[in-house]
């Protein structure tokens, strides 16, 4: 049959089992739009407030599903929008579909209104990119499309179409089932039997996974692992709730501003089985200094990050859970009882170690609210000093809970990526942010409210970029350059004037009262909580430093 390709793109994405596009209109997608109108019992369409908002929604609902996300663009000023939103999910490897429309074919190349490259503009934050010319090929690059986003190491794609192209007509011919992911290669057998080897003669192992391990759902492995080989786990920000809080040898997060048993741990091992991790700078500090009494097993579904930012003994490609199960199953059964003795003392130092400082402590608020909101709910993060509390404090129990900018470290993408968790799964949902970074999308409000989702939203609001504030503090001689904002937003009133619930608390007694109602409510609520702008994220390693050079608490930086 002959349809035309908006009504294509339609069928297409519904037949890839998409039920959510979020996005914006505008004059080069509005036949795509007069088919979501068309279609609107088939497939939801969530307009949002802002381009870039509707990709960190899709970023969001990725995240928090596992399926892939899509968002929609007009052309020019809609399809830049969404660069930082490709962008942060290129970082993460979040599995999502841009599409975008453009002026027509003939039109291309003559500074038409709204025209942009949007193809080379992306080329470097994608996996792959498209401009469909020939509408007889739209339907296979949609369906190829969602093939590559989800195969292997996932990322976002994106295809922009042309306003001919949406028009014109072609022969159209459904698939009966989503394409599947391009099949994954399995780690070769005597890698895996090095593995097996360096794993029996360590004394003090440790696996250090990352988003690779929560985009794959290896969380079953990694703890299979370290009960048969008697190891401690520590995690990447990104792998964060991949497992429960309570796993045994669970020691946290590691890195910057990691738990500092974590870190020391890692760095005093003889042996790092590293899964789905990158080795980031913030994860490392010096690289020439990281864990240097440490052999390194690393395997990754993606060839290039081996030995990419740390060196690699041994390197492994292939599906990993594939190879933790069979790593798991070959490996002799051990017992490191003085190793785990060591990093449970480590564990003890370091929370004996932690102080909350003024009023009201963001360790308590992020605790308050873990005490009171379901296992099961979504926890969205911008990015700054209120994202490391987080990292550091909330229990983490559920898989793809967890939702952060941990590359790119965009603030601004908190509101979209509650908005995508919250309608992705239908559960509460709390969005932790700060005034800095909530002042860069606190227009999706609106999105929010339309939406009526499950929404509450925590502002830690210390009237100061806090992260930028604490680097110049401890680095830059107390020179406040630009980071106190002096501003006088209330964010109570602008809450309400966007039709939601505002609260303000000063104190940590006033928060649990205003949390007790809120906790009840399935509405969007939003809580002001005034803390002081000198508390800090401890421990920190210093940029480039190493793990003797954490400081712990207080007392050392006024040392």
């Amino acid at each position: 049959m002959k349809l035309s390709g908006a009504k294509i793109i339609i069928e297409t994405l519904i037949e890839q089992g998409c039920d959510t596009v979020f996005g914006y209109p505008g004059g080069a997608v509005l036949d795509i739009y007069n088919e979501l109108y068309l279609n609107a019992d088939r497939i939801n369409h969530v307009i949002s407030a802002h381009e870039q908002g509707a990709a960190h929604a899709a970023d969001g609902y990725a995240r928090a599903t596992g399926k892939v996300g899509v968002v929609l663009a007009t052309s020019g000023p809609g399809a830049t929008n969404l660069v930082t939103g490709i962008a942060t999910a290129h970082l993460d490897s979040v599995p999502m579909v841009a599409i975008t429309g453009n002026v027509g074919v003939s039109m291309l190349g003559r500074d038409s209104f709204q025209e942009v490259d949007i193809m080379g503009i992306t080329l470097p934050i994608t996996k792959h990119n498209y401009i469909v010319k020939d509408i007889n090929r739209l339907a296979d690059t949609i369906r190829e499309a969602f093939k590559i986003a989800k195969s292997g190491r996932p990322g976002p794609v994106l295809i922009d179409i042309p306003k001919n192209i949406q028009t014109e007509l072609a022969e159209f011919t459904p698939h009966t089932a989503p394409e599947a992911p391009y099949a994954t290669l399995i780690a070769a057998n005597d890698e895996l039997s090095m593995a097996v080897k360096m794993i029996n003669e360590a004394e003090k192992p440790f696996i250090y996974m990352g988003g690779g391990i929560y985009s794959t759902g290896a969380g079953k492995e990694i703890r299979a692992l370290s009960e048969k080989i008697d190891a401690p786990i520590a995690s990447s920000m990104m792998g964060l709730s991949a497992i429960p809080y309570d796993t045994p040898r669970f020691l946290g997060m590691q890195g910057m501003h990691g738990d500092y048993a974590a870190s020391k741990a890692m760095n005093d091992a003889d042996l790092i089985i590293a899964a789905g991790v990158r080795f980031s700078d913030r994860a490392t500090g010096n690289k020439d200094k990281f864990s240097p009494g440490a052999k390194i097993i690393h395997i990754d579904t993606d060839t290039a990050e081996l030995s990419k930012n740390i060196e690699a003994h041994l390197g492994i490609v292939g599906d990993i859970k594939d190879a933790l199960a069979r790593i798991t199953a070959a490996v002799e059964p051990k017992e490191h009882a003085a190793w785990n003795a060591a990093c449970a003392q480590l564990k003890k130092y370091a929370e004996s170690a932690y102080k909350n400082y003024g009023d009201i402590s963001p360790y308590e608020i992020i605790k308050a609210v873990n005490r009171r909101w379901p296992a099961d709910a979504v926890i969205a993060t911008d990015v700054g000093q209120h994202q490391m509390w987080v990292a550091q404090t909330y229990k983490f129990s559920t898989p793809r809970t967890f939702l952060t900018s941990g590359g790119l470290g965009t603030m601004g993408y908190g509101m979209g990526a509650a908005i995508g968790g919250a309608l992705g799964t239908g559960k509460k949902t709390v969005l932790f942010t700060g005034d800095g970074s909530f002042g860069m999308n606190l227009n999706e409000l609106a999105t929010a409210v339309s939406q009526n989702l499950p929404l509450t939203i925590i502002v830690l609001n210390n009237g100061v970029l806090g992260m930028v504030r604490q680097w110049q503090t401890l680095f830059y001689d107390k020179h406040y350059s630009s980071t106190t904002l002096g501003r006088a937003t209330d964010f109570v009133k602008l809450a309400e004037a966007f039709g939601a619930k505002g609260y303000r608390a000063a104190t940590i007694d006033e928060f649990n009262t205003i949390l007790d109602t809120v906790c009840k409510d399935d509405g969007v609520n939003l809580i002001d909580c005034l803390i002081d702008q000198d508390e800090m994220v401890l421990p920190m390693m210093p940029p480039g430093g190493t793990v003797d050079q954490i400081i712990v608490t207080r007392k050392e930086i006024s040392e």
